[in-house]
């Protein structure tokens, strides 16, 4: 698979590096200030284009990536704020791209949030192991993913929210 710019996937043009933002700027609830940047991995176009536009209908920035590799890649360098990691993906799968952001210094922070069509108690285990901060099944009810992601990004966000 050829090797992309992180930026050409987005749904944004230009995006700036989130390292030019001032943090307590994400956060301060002020009407010029840049909203919050959420990373959608998953290797389906559809899934793809559904969750950015529920996402950007709310003002969300949405970043993209199609492959456990291409997230970590895209994270490294545009440092979202929450990533909706999919599960099942070829090259390397949800789980193993949490566990990898999990040990690196600049992404073991950031929330993640298991998207996956496998909803048995096992595979939420072994998805807070290693270290979501949600867990939704697909199809994804739209509610309860704002309201997790809404949870998460809030100052001292926490509050797992597994999704029926």
């Amino acid at each position: 698979m050829e090797s992309k710019s992180p930026l050409e996937t987005t749904a944004l043009p230009d995006l700036p590096e989130r390292e030019a933002v001032d943090n307590k700027d994400l956060n301060s609830g002020e009407t010029d200030s840049p909203k919050f940047l959420i990373l959608v991995v998953d290797d389906s176009a559809d899934n793809v284009a559904m969750l950015s536009l529920a996402l950007q209908q709310e003002g969300y920035r949405v970043v993209t990536a199609t492959n456990g590799e291409e997230a970590i890649s895209v994270a490294r360098h545009t440092q979202p704020n929450l990533v909706l990691m999919d599960i099942s993906m070829p090259t390397l799968d949800g789980l193993g791209a949490t566990r990898r952001m999990r040990e690196i210094d600049e992404l073991r922070d950031i929330p993640v949030v298991a998207i996956t069509a496998f909803g048995t108690e096992g595979f939420q285990r072994a998805a807070y192991d290693v270290g979501v901060s949600g867990y939704l099944t697909k199809p994804v009810d739209f509610r309860r993913m704002h309201q997790l992601v809404a949870r998460l990004l809030a100052p001292g966000g926490s509050g797992n929210l597994v999704g029926p």
